[in-house]
């Protein structure tokens, strides 16, 4: 994995990797404090602060991921581009662009807001859940993907019509529909009506 000024921060002297922390926020996306990543995801979870990407080539295409299968959530499972979640004080956006770039070695494009969503979604297969207050982006993608095998099992742009197929056939992640759903917007004013999403 790439090391940035941010996660240079979240690795200690001697080499091994220190706790994760999220930003737990309120129903409002106010941070009100922070919580190791694991323990914010035990049941019934904490609410904490999240992102969700969305890129798009030329074509209007959707780039989904499949989750790496040594993921300790949702491993092996299809997803948006990129998710995860910001360090405590580090802007959605930042950390948006940072994992897009760590996870598949391009940075986005043309990345732009797309609002937020609020979700509890208890995953059936692991336990966890996804209590999270989700930063939506859109963008597009317009280089060479270079995907981290640690963290990316496959990669695949999809059209609307071929992702409709795909998630009646293969396992999709628990949150992927609903922030799909919260970002239909933004994605219609990237792609254009042409592109059916």
């Amino acid at each position: 994995m790439p090391i940035t000024p941010a996660t240079a921060t979240h690795s200690s002297s001697t080499g091994t990797a220190e706790a994760i922390l999220l930003e737990l926020v309120d129903e409002d996306g106010t941070t009100i404090g922070t919580a190791e990543k694991l323990a914010a995801h035990q049941p019934p979870g904490k609410l904490h602060r999240a992102f969700s990407v969305f890129l798009f080539d030329e074509q209007g295409r959707l780039l989904l991921q499949q989750r790496a299968l040594g993921k300790y959530h949702s491993p092996g499972v299809w997803s948006n581009t990129c998710c995860g979640h910001p360090y405590p004080g580090e802007a959605p956006f930042a950390a948006a662009a940072r994992r897009t770039y760590e996870e598949l070695g391009v940075s986005p494009s043309l990345l732009a807001e797309a609002g937020t969503v609020r979700y509890n979604h208890p995953d059936p297969h692991s336990g966890l859940v996804e209590q999270e207050f989700n930063h939506l982006f859109v963008g597009m993608v317009q280089s060479p993907l270079r995907p981290d095998a640690e963290e990316v099992g496959s990669t695949a742009f999809v059209t609307a019509a071929e992702l409709a197929e795909r998630h009646a056939r293969d396992p999709f992640s628990a949150w992927f529909m609903t922030v799909l759903d919260a970002a239909r917007p933004a994605i219609r004013e990237l792609t254009g009506s042409s592109a059916g999403w």
